[in-house]
């Protein structure tokens, strides 16, 4: 599986959008930047046709340390989900 990084998405934006690479990088740290400003905000973020990502809170808990296998106390933390859009889903399942 090939992997696509953010200088990938420059160049192909800046070739399909007939853009200069700046301009390209410049729309895709507005489009990153806006939607890591709304999740940090707990906002979820819908990209119509793609999917939406999901802020959560993850409840503190017990749990065991596996090297010493004594219990301990879990923090709470905050993570962000995904969840594809019915139509990519179905794009990719063919």
């Amino acid at each position: 599986m090939q992997k696509i990084n953010r200088k990938d998405l420059v160049e192909v934006v800046a070739e399909e959008g007939h853009l200069s690479k700046k301009d390209a990088r410049t729309a895709i740290d507005l489009v990153f930047g806006l939607i890591e400003k709304s999740i940090l905000n707990g906002q979820e973020v819908n990209v119509t046709n793609f999917g939406v990502f999901t802020p959560k809170t993850k409840q503190g808990r017990d749990g065991t340390d596996p090297k010493s296998h004594q219990r301990i106390k879990i923090k709470e933390k905050k993570t962000v989900t995904f969840r594809l859009s019915k139509q990519l889903k179905a794009k990719l399942n063919g």
